[in-house]
Parts: C-alpha cells; sequence; structure tokens
C-alpha cells in the first residue's frame, strides 16, 4: 500500500459522511453555487441559495434577472458584486453558446465567464460523475502539508494527486481532505495530535514535531 492509499484509507475512516457540502438539484445551480462558494463558505452559499432557487430554479428565470437584481440577491456573500457580474454573463453565454444546456467537458467549461478549472472540475465530478480533481483551499494546504504535492499553485497539486490516486478515488479523496481541513487540518493551529494521518504527514513530522521538541 502506497502512502497515498494508507491516507485516503485513513481519512475514510475519519470522515465516513464526507460529501459535497452545496445544496443543488441540478447541473446548472451547483454551477452556480459553486462560483458563489469561492472565498465563502458552503454554509453561507446554502442560506442564500435557498431562497434564490426557489424562485429562480433555471436558467430561464435567472436570465430575466438584471444584473443589479442579482447581487441584490446574493449580497450577503463576500465579492457579490463580481460573483454576480460573472454569473449574468455566464447566463447568457450558456444560452447563446451552449443553447442552455451545462457543458460536460472540462473545455467548454472553462470558456464561460467566472469558470476555472476548479469550479469546472466540481461541475464535471459532482453533476456527471466524470473523473475531475478539483482543488480548492484545504485541498491545496493539506496537499501539501501531506507531503503529497510541493506544487505551488492550484491546477499543479491537481495535477499532482491526479498521479498519486487512482481516478476511482478521485471525488472521494477530494471531499475527504476538505472535510479533514474544515475539522482537524485548519489553516491556522492544525491540531496535530488529534490527526488520524499524522504518522504519515510531512508536516507533523516536519514541523509540528520540531517546535514540540524545541520547547
Amino acid at each position: 500500500m502506497t502512502r497515498a492509499d494508507k491516507i485516503y484509507e485513513l481519512l475514510k475512516e475519519a470522515y465516513p459522511d464526507a460529501k459535497c457540502g452545496l445544496d443543488y438539484s441540478t447541473p446548472f445551480q451547483l454551477l452556480v453555487s459553486t462560483m458563489l462558494s469561492a472565498q465563502a463558505t458552503d454554509k453561507s452559499v446554502n442560506k442564500v441559495t435557498e431562497e434564490l432557487y426557489m424562485q429562480y430554479p433555471g436558467l430561464e428565470s435567472f436570465l430575466e434577472l438584471s444584473q443589479d437584481e442579482l447581487e441584490e440577491k446574493i449580497k450577503k456573500i463576500g465579492l457579490y458584486k463580481n460573483k454576480a457580474k460573472n454569473i449574468y454573463l455566464m447566463c447568457r453565454e450558456l444560452k447563446n453558446k451552449y443553447n442552455g444546456e451545462v457543458p460536460r467537458n472540462m473545455e467548454e467549461l472553462m470558456t464561460l465567464p467566472g469558470v476555472g478549472r476548479k469550479t469546472a472540475s466540481v461541475v464535471l465530478v459532482e453533476a456527471f460523475n466524470i473523473p475531475a480533481f478539483p482543488v480548492d483551499t484545504h485541498v491545496f494546504r493539506i496537499s501539501r502539508r501531506l507531503g503529497l504535492s510541493k506544487s505551488t499553485t492550484a491546477d499543479k497539486v491537481s495535477d499532482d494527486m491526479m498521479k498519486k490516486f487512482p481516478k476511482y478515488k478521485w471525488h472521494l479523496i477530494h471531499h475527504l481532505l476538505i472535510t479533514h481541513g474544515r475539522a482537524t487540518c485548519t489553516a491556522k493551529s492544525p491540531k496535530c495530535e488529534e490527526c488520524s494521518v499524522r504518522h504519515v504527514c510531512d508536516y507533523y513530522k516536519n514541523v509540528y514535531m520540531k517546535s514540540i521538541n524545541n520547547l
């Protein structure tokens, strides 16, 4: 068993209920929610989209919203002005270029305004069960702390992780790392003594234990 496989199994045991934290009913709603989730928590996004999707459940109803109206609907979320602009433009591009259907491949998804590789990857894997490896701030941080990647950009970390794990594990390990990042391996003051993967973690060995020994 490789170290990556061991990490996968330990995290799977620690977080048996790990899954996507965004609430959605359609690929379009997932696309919008993922765009809204940049630098925002899933919880805050879900609070806004619960009412938003009741009033505007799909693309056609979103097209009735002006950019200013969309801003008003999502203003409780950080960066709401820029997000409203991107979603407003994305909806029109989706209608005009893709006949209102959310694309099912990375290249076409990334032609949409405000959609980068991470957002496209989330839509592919969650909405269409197409293998992809989204890298958010949690996955980026923990992949590097564990020593699974030394890359300095999210896209390169994604490439590294896709090499470390077989395709059928990409979806779950992504969620396991996010859950681990929220619960234990936090950005500040990670709870190393409570960590289920500390004995196979570079950060624990090279940073945490050295700091303890130097006290």
